[in-house]
C-alpha cells in the first residue's frame, strides 16, 4: 500500500509526471482492449489482409491522436507557438521541446498495439498465410475442390471442415507465427537500442546547458499557465460573491442591529474587506477583466519580476535626544 502511494504521488508531483502517468495507462488500456478483442479472420482472399492490416493500423492512430489530445504538453505548446509576442519573444527551442515530449508520450500506447499485435500473431496468420508456399508443408487438402489460395485463406479459420484431422494448418499457423513474433522482437529490439544510443550519444553533440534551459522555461510555460489558471478561478469566485453580495444588499432597506461583539470573532468586517479586496486585485468591472485577459493573451509580461522580488522595506530606527541610534527594526 505504501509504494502504490509513493507511485500516486510521483505521478501527481508534476504536470510531466501526470503525462507519463496518462501515457502508461493508455498502454495498460491498448493491451486490454486487445486482450479483449475477438479477432475473426474473414478468411476470404481478398480481404484478409485489408481487414488484418486496419485491425494493425487503425487503433494505433487513434490511440496515438489520443495520446495528444490527453497531453498537456500539447496545449501549453500550441499556446506558446500561436500567441503573439507582444513583450515577450518566442523560444523555438522550447516549441521544439514540447513537441518532441508530446510525440515521444503520444507514440508509447500505439506502439504496445503493434508489439503485442505481432508478439500473439494472429493478425499476421491471417494477413499473410495467402504468401505462404504450400509445397513446404504435408497434407494439404487437395479432395476439396477448392484452389490453393482460396485453401490458404482458409489457415486462420480453425473451424473450418476442410482441415479437420490434418496437421496442414498448425504446420502453416506456427510457421507464420515464427515470422511475425521475430518482426516484433525485432521492433522492440530496434526500440531498446535507438533509445540507449540516443541517451549515450546525445550529450556528446548537444550543449547541456541549453538543454537546461529549455527544459526550464517549457516547465516554467506549464507551471506559469497553470498558476494563471488557479488565480482566474480564485478571482472569479470572489468576484462572483462580491456579485451576488451585491445584489442582497441593494435588495433590502438599511436597518441597524447592535449586537454584542463575539469573542471567538478576530476579524473585524473592514479586515474580511481588505482580505477579499486584495484578491480581487483592483479589478471589480467586467470591462477591467476583459481588458486583462486581452492583454495577458497579447501582450504577455516579460520574464523580469527584480521589481516585485527587491520590494522596498521599512526600517524603523529608535534614537535617543541627541539623534544617536540606539537599533533599527528592519
Amino acid at each position: 500500500m505504501e509504494r502504490l502511494k509513493l507511485v500516486l504521488q510521483y505521478f501527481q508531483s508534476n504536470s510531466e509526471s501526470i503525462s507519463n502517468g496518462i501515457c502508461i495507462i493508455l498502454a495498460l488500456v491498448s493491451v486490454k482492449l486487445y486482450t479483449s478483442f475477438d479477432f475473426n479472420c474473414p478468411c476470404l482472399p481478398q480481404y484478409n489482409k485489408l481487414y488484418s492490416l486496419g485491425v494493425m493500423v487503425v487503433p494505433p492512430i487513434i490511440l496515438f491522436f489520443l495520446g495528444v489530445l490527453v497531453n498537456r504538453h500539447t496545449g501549453v505548446m500550441m499556446d506558446e507557438w500561436m500567441r503573439p509576442v507582444g513583450k515577450r519573444s518566442k523560444n523555438p527551442a522550447v516549441v521544439k521541446y514540447l513537441f518532441s515530449a508530446m510525440i515521444q508520450r503520444a507514440l508509447l500506447a500505439p506502439m504496445v498495439w503493434i508489439l503485442v499485435t505481432l508478439l500473439d500473431g494472429k493478425i499476421f496468420i491471417c494477413a499473410f498465410s495467402v504468401s505462404v508456399d504450400p509445397a513446404l508443408f504435408s497434407g494439404l487438402p487437395n479432395n476439396t475442390g477448392l484452389d490453393v489460395i482460396k485453401i490458404m485463406a482458409k489457415v486462420p479459420c480453425k473451424e473450418d471442415v476442410i482441415f479437420r484431422n490434418s496437421s496442414f494448418r498448425k504446420a502453416v499457423s506456427r510457421y507464420v507465427r515464427c515470422y511475425s513474433q521475430a518482426v516484433g522482437w525485432s521492433i522492440l529490439l530496434f526500440l531498446i537500442v535507438l533509445g540507449a544510443l540516443g541517451r549515450l550519444i546525445k550529450p556528446c553533440f548537444d550543449d547541456h546547458s541549453s538543454f537546461l534551459q529549455t527544459r526550464y522555461w517549457s516547465n516554467y510555460l506549464d507551471m506559469e499557465q497553470k498558476l494563471f489558471d488557479e488565480t482566474c478561478i480564485l478571482h472569479a469566485r470572489d468576484f462572483a460573491r462580491k456579485c451576488v453580495v451585491q445584489f442582497f444588499e441593494d435588495m433590502r432597506e438599511d436597518t441597524i442591529y447592535r449586537m454584542p461583539h463575539p469573542p471567538f470573532i478576530k476579524h473585524s468586517r473592514n479586515e474580511w474587506e481588505d482580505e477579499e479586496e486584495e484578491r480581487l486585485h483592483g479589478i471589480t468591472k467586467e470591462e477591467q477583466v476583459d481588458q486583462l485577459l486581452n492583454k495577458w493573451y497579447y501582450s504577455k509580461p516579460k520574464l523580469d519580476v527584480t521589481r516585485i522580488a527587491h520590494r522596498p522595506r521599512m526600517c524603523v530606527t529608535w534614537e535617543d535626544h541627541k539623534g544617536k541610534t540606539l537599533y533599527s527594526d528592519v
